[in-house]
Parts: structure tokens; sequence; C-alpha cells
């Protein structure tokens, strides 16, 4: 069942399926399986083969592109570095420009309130702070 799809797929360069170990063979595998994903019905066979490639890169970018655990702090200044915003920019979400420099200097922890507003300010969900 399968094979009729690895067999349809080996003409895109991939091969038969098999742990990935390198970006090429990566980005390989992402682009058959977004081509796949693209398709409006997938034959079962088909949906079997992306299920394969899907837990072959997900096995690959856990053990290649891990992202590493990020404090509460380093969040906030990512955003703001990637909002272009200063630190008096947000002392409406956390009441002052004193508290601001509190928290991002690590004197201060957030609070539910300041995440609450930040996460609204950011659009982002509130589990990101934690």
């Amino acid at each position: 069942m399968i094979a009729t799809a690895i067999e349809k797929y080996t003409m895109k360069d991939i091969g038969a399926p098999k742990v990935i170990t390198s970006e090429t063979q990566h980005d390989q595998y992402v682009s058959v399986l977004l081509s796949l994903d693209r398709k409006d019905h997938l034959t079962p066979e088909e949906k079997s083969f992306s299920e394969l490639l899907a837990l072959l890169i997900e096995n690959y970018e856990d053990h290649h592109h891990a992202i590493k655990a990020a404090s509460p702090i380093d969040v906030l200044k990512e955003l703001m570095a990637a909002n272009e915003l200063r630190q008096k920019d947000l002392a409406q979400q956390l009441g002052s420009e004193s508290i601001v420099s509190e928290v991002l200097s690590g004197k201060r922890e957030l609070n539910k309130h300041h995440i609450d507003s930040l996460s609204k300010r950011f659009g982002v969900s509130p589990e990101v702070f934690f």
C-alpha cells in the first residue's frame, strides 16, 4: 500500500524514505510533504507516506533545530526587538517605565496582569511568558 506512494515519489529524487541525515535531505522531504499537503485529496497510500515523512522530518528537526527554552525576560526582549520597541513603549502594559526597567533587569518578575497585558499587546499566547 505505502509502496505505491513511495514508488510515485521516488521520482522526486528522495528515494525510499529513511532517517534524515542532512539539511539537503530534510529540504527534499519537506518539499515532497508540502506538495502532498497541497493536494485536495490524498489516496490512503499518499496519506500513509505523508505521515511517515512528517515523522522523519519531526525527528530530524527535534535533534537539529531544537529551540532552546527561553526565560520570560528573554521572550519579552525578543518581542521588543522584533517590534522595535523601547522600554518606555511598554510602560502602559506594565504600569510604569521603572517597572519595565526592573522586569528587564531581572529585579522584578512578571505578574499575571503584566502577562495578560503583554500577550494582548504582542498577539501571543500568555504561555510564552512561562
